[in-house]
């Protein structure tokens, strides 16, 4: 052995030590999991239900890239910012991944010069946020969303997303929601009378929007101790955001005489109006409250927003914890003209179908445990060396479209092959043996009820696709 050699062979062992006393954990990050076939089995037919409704309201789809130029990102979220994935500098880019799938569109239509558009998009985004696995909250999930962008007539667009969120929660079967909707000119104009600063609406506005989540003596300490609002101030916020109704509760709010010396809060009033009008025309109102209490912390809002809360529960540390919020939006008309040269302004409105939390609540309450192949046909030996005409066979039915399957052994035990039907809840099995090959025939055999029939070799893909439609 050389000297080069045995310094090699050295430097190796020490690498090896290295790594045995580094004893590497292997698990996924914080925040985030993998899914299993049982479990994707549950979310693939719930992003197909999703992406059939967005073409029914006629959204064409995009994509986006993963991550964005820091720059892009930065100052578009308010104190979520500070939730964002910055990256490592690569190739002199400053990166970060998306937060959401808002501000990329704002971005491509902008860089595209596009002004009038509406589309869909289902992709993953990336929240540096405390995750509660059991309830849906991660750091990478799933984003389901749907803008409409261009200059419309008031709330018509507005109250098409509103439609979008109730006919993907009907579609997936979901128990009791209510879709909270309100309008961040009436939070403005009532800010503005109860007496809070100009500069300091956005942030009051982030600690309104914890009410879903804290009491209001909380988020009145926060708003007096954190925000420096006056506590008198903070007081009259309280008897606002408190309130809740429909129709009437915006009657009654536009004979406010305080709420009415506020231009935009008369304006945010008298479009609520005509939004809840059109819900009716939509058959959706029945599953629609004016909440006031309705924030929404994100920075780019500027008119109607909603949000929409499942009343069902999970058991998270042998409690029931709520759902919560399972979708959310609203009007941003003033994000795409961040990234135009010349300040041109889009019109945008859009909502977002947080999926994440709608599968922990299927998962949690999946009665049985679904199949998590399509295979409709396994074809079975009964006897040895009888692989090539299993192949054959599988061939053929997959060319005729039907989704079929073979043990990957020479010669498996026709025991083990049925229970591997029996156990992926297979409907049927084709079995062959020599005899079955000398007389031109197979048997094809009901996995589940056990009945079994001879049928001729040239019928096959005919008499299985007639069985196939009965089961």
């Amino acid at each position: 052995m050389t000297s080069v050699d045995a310094a090699t062979m050295t430097h190796a062992n020490g690498d090896a030590k290295i790594a045995q006393s580094a004893k590497l954990v292997v698990k996924t990050p914080k925040g985030t999991r993998d899914h299993n076939p049982h479990q994707m089995s549950l979310r693939d037919p719930v992003f197909e239900k999703i992406k059939a409704i967005f073409k029914r309201f006629g959204a064409p789809c995009i994509d986006t890239p993963v991550f964005e130029l820091k720059e892009i990102l930065t100052g578009k979220y308010g104190e979520e910012s500070k939730l964002i994935y910055d990256l490592e500098d690569q190739g002199g880019e400053k990166l970060s991944l998306r937060y959401d799938l808002t501000v990329p569109f704002a971005r491509y239509l902008a860089m595209n010069k596009i002004t009038n558009f509406k589309r869909y998009q289902i992709s993953k985004v990336y929240r540096r946020d405390n995750p509660a696995m059991t309830r849906g909250r991660f750091r990478e999930f799933y984003q389901c969303d749907f803008d409409i962008a261009g200059k419309y007539d008031t709330m018509i667009a507005d109250s098409e997303c509103v439609a979008i969120i109730a006919s993907i929660l009907k579609a997936l079967g979901l128990p009791d929601f209510t879709i909270k909707i309100n309008h961040r000119l009436i939070l403005d104009g009532i800010f503005d009378v109860c007496g809070v600063p100009v500069d300091k609406f956005r942030t009051v506005c982030s600690s309104v929007d914890k009410l879903d989540k804290s009491p209001w003596e909380e988020v009145r300490k926060e708003i007096t101790e954190q925000k420096g609002i006056a506590e008198e101030v903070a007081d009259k916020i309280g008897k606002y955001v408190k309130l809740n109704g429909g129709k009437e509760l915006i009657d009654e709010l536009l004979e406010n005489e305080e709420l009415n010396r506020s231009t935009s809060g008369k304006q945010g009033l008298e479009e609520m109006k005509l939004l809840l009008q059109y819900c009716d025309f939509l058959n959706v109102s029945q599953n629609v409250v004016f909440d006031l209490s309705l924030a929404r912390g994100l920075d780019y809002y500027t008119g109607v927003i909603y949000e929409a809360v499942l009343k069902a529960t999970v058991v998270e540390n042998g409690k029931n914890v709520g759902i919560g919020s399972v979708a959310g939006g609203g009007r941003y008309d003033n994000l795409v003209g961040m990234f135009d040269p010349k300040g041109k302004p889009v019109p945008c409105v859009g909502v977002s179908i947080g999926v994440e939390r709608i599968f922990a609540y299927l998962e949690a309450n999946a009665a049985t445990k679904p199949r998590t192949t399509e295979t409709q046909v396994l074809v079975c030996s009964a006897q040895k060396n009888l692989l090539e005409p299993k192949m054959k066979i599988v061939t053929e039915l997959r060319e005729a479209d039907i989704s079929a399957e073979i043990l990957y052994k020479a010669n498996p035990k026709i025991l083990a092959q049925l229970q591997y039907g029996e156990e992926n809840q297979i409907p049927l099995a084709i079995v062959i043996g020599n005899s079955e090959i000398e007389n031109n025939v197979v048997k094809v055999k009901n996995i589940a009820t056990r009945e079994e029939e001879e049928i001729p070799r040239e019928r096959l893909i005919e008499e299985i696709t007639e069985r196939l439609k009965k089961i």
